[in-house]
C-alpha cells in the first residue's frame, strides 16, 4: 500500500505525520517534498539522484535509522534537476520491495504535489484545527479524488482543546483524529525519531496509532474489493 500524507498549506506537521505513521505501519518513508525536505537526511543516495536517474529507488532507501527512509536532498539544483514524473515509478518500486510507504507530499496543487497523490492507493490528510483552514482540506481532498487516492482518515494537527472534529469530518466524509500540540512530538521530530519511541503511552502516540488503524481499516477494505 502507498499512502500519500498530503495537506493544502505548509506548516501543517505533514512530515511528523509521516515519521509516525511510516513507525506505526512498518513502513518506508518517502520524502517526496523535492524543493524543502524536512524529513532526517542519510549519507548516501536520496530522491534527487533517484529523479535524475543516478540511483536506483529501492538501493537509494535508508535501512540504518528508527524508521526506513527514503530521503531528499536538499540542494535547489538537485531539485532541478529532476525528473519529477519519475516520483511515481520511483514509489511504486520501493512499495514493490517493501510492501507499506508513506510519501510525505509537498504543500499546495502544483504538479509536484500532485505526483506523490497519483502514485497512493490512499491519501490521509493533514490540516489545522483552525476553521478558516477547511477551504484548504477540502480543495486537497478534492484532488486526491480526482487521482484516485481516495481519502483514509483526516489528523487535526496540533490541536488545542475542544478541536471542531465533528465539523472536519461531515465536510470531509473521512474519520478525523485529533493530535495534540504536545511538546514531546516537537522534541521527536527534532530527533528524526517517533514519539512512541520517546514517550511511549502518550497522548500523542496513542493518536497517531489511531491514525495507522484507520489506514489499516482502508488497505483491509481495499483488498475485499
Amino acid at each position: 500500500m502507498i499512502l500519500a500524507v498530503a495537506g493544502g498549506k505548509g506548516g501543517v506537521g505533514k512530515s511528523t505525520l509521516s515519521l509516525n505513521l511510516a513507525a506505526e505501519l512498518d513502513a518506508v518513508v518517502v520524502d517526496a517534498d523535492l524543493g524543502m525536505a524536512d524529513l532526517p537526511g542519510a549519507r548516501g543516495p536520496d530522491l534527487h539522484d533517484v529523479l535524475a536517474g543516478r540511483a536506483d529507488p529501492v538501493e537509494a532507501v535508508c535501512e540504518s535509522g528508527p524508521v526506513d527512509i527514503l530521503p531528499c536532498g536538499r540542494t535547489l539544483a538537485g531539485a532541478r534537476a529532476g525528473d519529477v514524473t519519475g516520483l511515481v515509478a520511483a514509489v511504486e518500486a520501493v512499495a514493490g520491495a517493501y510492501g507499506r510507504v508513506v510519501v510525505d507530499c509537498p504543500a499546495g496543487m502544483a504538479a509536484d504535489a500532485g505526483m506523490p497523490l497519483l502514485a497512493a492507493d490512499a491519501s490521509l490528510l493533514v490540516a489545522s484545527p483552525r476553521t478558516f483552514a477547511l477551504a484548504d482540506a477540502l480543495r486537497t481532498r478534492a484532488l486526491a479524488r480526482e487521482l484516485d487516492a481516495g481519502l483514509a482518515a483526516v489528523a487535526l494537527n496540533r490541536a488545542g482543546k475542544n478541536p471542531p472534529t465533528d465539523q472536519i469530518r461531515s465536510a470531509l466524509g473521512a474519520p478525523v483524529v485529533a493530535v495534540p500540540d504536545d511538546e514531546r512530538v516537537a522534541r521527536a521530530q527534532r530527533h528524526g525519531i517517533a514519539v512512541r519511541s520517546l514517550a511511549p503511552g502518550s497522548c500523542p502516540a496513542e493518536r497517531f496509532s489511531e491514525l495507522a488503524d484507520e489506514v489499516r481499516f482502508r488497505e483491509n477494505q481495499s483488498c475485499r474489493s
